[in-house]
């Protein structure tokens, strides 16, 4: 078990906005017209905090499909049943949920990760920090419903999924991402885009080494860092890697106090007819790194 990730917005930033299954917003529940990246899965994990200390008395994993790397119902439920979350920590897209150890035992617990995919939404106690994803439905339906923990006081966390695209594992081996894209160092990014000839926003979307960026984050990232996302990620200069790394950990708060990956200020230009917002020159629309790309062809340079 890893402790818990530091994030500077972690207490500086608006609590998750919250829905409740019902439809009564309690905090300013978000209609978010993406997929879950971090921030939406910050959201989630900020929900499911909610959670810590409740023993769980049931697991209900009968969807064989969304249980990965060989995890099966009956280890979920002999490995999680008794316990208590002690921790919700996020890297990147992947929330971890880390357990209580046996009493009388300095042993940690079990930990558990859940993937959201494109369509996948966690609901606490009925409600929800995020509305309505855009490959999603509002709709709360029981057929949906992939994995529940059933606490002892008859609350509940579980996750929604139509199109069955996240996933639940025990003790995921969480060294396959890279360095967490809301806490990584200037020298970090550095070295992992150092020697590069991957364009670079493929290698920021490369979740092996920089976990949590989505295809809205680094088209916002490089839009406001004035960086072409085509160029070969070795390629930046000193002052550039500089302006890259302050516009990273920039966006990422920025978009996490306005309430979803989709608020950015190039969002509403990602059209095909859309203009760039800083200086009205026709966007340019292309495929980087299999995704598709809105730049500025006159200030990315």
């Amino acid at each position: 078990m890893s402790s818990p990730t530091s994030w500077a917005c972690s207490t500086a930033c608006p609590d998750a906005p919250v829905r409740s299954a019902g439809g009564a917003a309690t905090l300013g529940a978000v209609r978010s017209l993406v997929v879950p990246e971090l921030i939406e899965v910050e959201f989630y994990r900020r929900l499911a905090e909610r959670t810590v200390g409740r023993p769980v008395a049931e697991v209900v994993a009968d969807d064989d499909w969304f249980l990965k790397g060989g995890t099966t119902a009956a280890g979920l439920e002999a490995a999680l049943v008794g316990r208590s979350a002690v921790a919700f920590r996020r890297r990147g897209k992947l929330l971890l949920v880390d357990f209580s150890g046996d009493a009388g035992s300095a042993d940690e617990g079990p930990t558990l990760g859940l993937r959201f995919g494109m369509t996948g939404r966690l609901v606490v106690d009925g409600a929800n920090a995020i509305d309505e994803l855009i490959y999603s439905s509002r709709r709360d339906e029981p057929i949906w419903d992939r994995f529940t923990l059933r606490y002892a006081d008859g609350s509940s966390l579980r996750i929604q999924d139509p199109r069955r695209l996240g996933g639940v594992q025990l003790d995921p081996d969480e060294e396959r991402l890279g360095a967490d894209a809301a806490t990584i160092g200037a020298a970090g990014l550095r070295d992992l885009l150092a020697g590069s000839t991957a364009p670079l926003k493929a290698r920021l979307l490369d979740q092996a080494r920089l976990a949590g960026v989505g295809n809205l984050i680094a088209d916002e990232t490089l839009w406001r860092a004035g960086l072409d996302p085509v160029r070969p990620a070795g390629s930046l200069s000193p002052a550039e890697l500089r302006r890259l790394h302050r516009h990273l950990v920039a966006t990422i708060r920025d978009l996490v106090e306005r309430g979803g990956s989709h608020t950015g200020d190039l969002q509403s230009s990602r059209t095909r007819s859309g203009l760039c917002p800083r200086d009205g020159a026709p966007l340019e629309r292309r495929t980087v790194g299999g995704r598709t790309t809105y730049s500025c062809p006159v200030h990315q340079r």
